[in-house]
């Protein structure tokens, strides 16, 4: 096969599904007006069905029609219904070719090389060339390698013996291209590729290998080839025998070495090690709901922060934003990041290696909004004790503030803990000896439904927290899953005022 050919625009179109009666036919060529995310979706267009020819075998997605509409919606709306919250919304996004990142296990021979997911419940690799989820420049690309493996006789990892070459590879589309009107940038994405070598080093026998295959794919598909699909080739090197996907060791091989996205309004650079989301779209959609949320001047902490992307989205019109983050790679990428905000940015800006789950209270005082993006299990039962008891929390913060005005600064442990291991920006330092405040305003984003209800019923049950707002997002079209946006505000919930209104209206008109 060419690459003119894998290269070829995808067969299906990238909308967002408007929810109408019709037949069974595949998704259409013209993008619709997009539903409005205000409302839930109603019931079944067969027209937002995956039409994928690897649904059977795949274990990536789990369901087949109605993509619109996760199985899982009617439990969020009853949930968020049941505490308080009846105007809980849902945005549909995009049903097909959202996925932005994507990691696939190489396995198989060099002859026939198979590129995919697990089986489920097997280590039996599914080859997915026409995955209808994938960004189609991710299809084009894994096309290319497998071109590249086949003509170079490069030998895809064999996982019982421990042998082989190539044992996954991940592909990251940047849709950030200035140069292109703003309507072509996402068709025509670039695709940073990074394949994990079974060796230490880049030293290690095979490595002739490696490169090799780094120049074909550049060869093929970087700027001087017909057509210009990759952005750049770097190197992972994993000799571990367990399930963890990527080594310690990161080279770059060849092509641009700062990966820029554009979310939430900011340039974001992000390293192939750190943590980014797949659906890039639908990931916007969700920060620029979330800036709703954030008062102007107010503090905030960003715990499971990453590279800081949701906490510098916010930093524009914010006095301070802190990032504490436990992955130490993420650093290099907040550090990029802050140096493309705008001038007009006069915050105070801290990114912080350390484990927001250990000794909570020293990253949430100071602050007047948390915002918390946890893994799929959820908070750390640390954090969740901390945050039920944020009255105690307010009472040491108040307390260790009237003792710091008579003592010197390196008696305040958690400004130490503050300025160990961070990255600080800005022209307006808080002054050490103001008032520390503790959050008013609990932001909670979930992509494990399960995990986040368990978390939401324990802190409502502390009735430290009441729900005022909550948005979901279909961030994961074809699975159970759906990614949360949770407003919590301090203490018990407050009766709406509608309702005295209503009995003093009956009232006047009975006399």
């Amino acid at each position: 096969m060419t690459l003119s050919l894998v290269s070829a625009p995808p067969s299906f179109s990238l909308f967002t599904c408007r929810a109408t009666a019709s037949t069974a036919l595949p998704p259409p060529s013209t993008t619709p007006t997009p539903a409005p995310a205000s409302s839930i979706p109603p019931s079944p267009p067969l027209t937002c069905a995956l039409h994928c020819p690897h649904f059977q075998t795949c274990s990536g997605c789990t369901h087949e029609f109605n993509l619109h509409r996760p199985v899982i919606l009617d439990d969020a709306t009853d949930f968020f219904r049941k505490h308080g919250v009846s105007d809980f919304t849902f945005d549909t996004c995009k049903l097909w070719g959202w996925r932005c990142r994507a990691k696939l296990a190489v396995r198989g021979s060099s002859t026939e090389p198979l590129i995919g997911l697990y089986e489920e419940g097997t280590h039996n690799i599914v080859d997915i060339p026409q995955c209808k989820a994938h960004h189609p420049n991710i299809n084009a690309a894994v096309e290319l390698l497998r071109r590249g493996i086949t003509e170079l006789g490069v030998e895809p990892f064999i996982e019982d013996e421990g042998t082989g070459d190539l044992r996954y590879v991940q592909m990251a589309v940047t849709t950030y291209n200035t140069s292109l009107p703003a309507a072509e940038r996402y068709m025509k994405g670039k695709v940073q590729i990074t394949l994990v070598w079974n060796s230490r080093n880049e030293n290690s026998p095979g490595s002739g290998k490696l490169n090799a295959l780094a120049n074909f794919l550049w060869k093929s598909g970087g700027p001087r080839s017909k057509v210009h699909l990759i952005h750049s080739v770097w190197a992972n090197f994993q000799t571990s025998t367990n399930n963890i996907i990527f080594g310690n060791r990161w080279r770059h091989l060849l092509g641009e070495r700062d990966f820029w996205e554009h979310v939430g309004g900011i340039d974001v650079s992000l390293a192939p090690s750190s943590f980014g989301q797949a659906n890039t779209r639908a990931f916007d959609t969700l920060l620029r709901k979330l800036q709703k949320y954030v008062p102007y001047e107010s503090a905030v902490a960003d715990l499971y922060a990453g590279a800081g992307v949701i906490g510098l989205s916010l930093a524009a019109t914010r006095k301070s934003v802190k990032c504490i983050e436990i992955n130490k790679e993420s650093k290099a990428s907040f550090e990029k990041t802050i140096e493309r905000l705008p001038s007009t940015v006069d915050s105070s800006i801290t990114w912080h290696h350390a484990d927001a789950s250990k000794e909570p209270f020293l990253w949430l005082v100071g602050s007047d909004v948390v915002v918390i993006d946890p893994p799929r299990k959820g908070l750390d039962a640390s954090l969740i004790d901390a945050l039920k008891n944020i009255s105690s929390v307010e009472r040491k913060a108040l307390s260790s503030s009237e003792s710091s005005n008579s003592s010197q600064e390196e008696k305040r442990p958690w400004v130490l803990r503050a300025k160990e291991a961070s990255v600080q920006i800005g022209s307006k330092p808080l002054p050490a000896n103001i008032p520390q405040s503790v959050p008013q305003t609990l932001i909670y984003i979930s992509c494990g439904w399960e995990s986040f209800k368990e978390d939401c019923k324990s802190l409502l049950s502390s009735k430290a927290w009441y729900l005022e707002k909550a948005h979901g997002f279909n961030f994961f079209p074809g699975t159970q899953s759906i990614e949360v946006l949770a407003v919590f505000k301090r203490g018990p919930q407050k009766k709406k005022p509608g309702k005295k209104k209503k009995k003093h209206l009956q009232r006047a008109v009975k006399h």
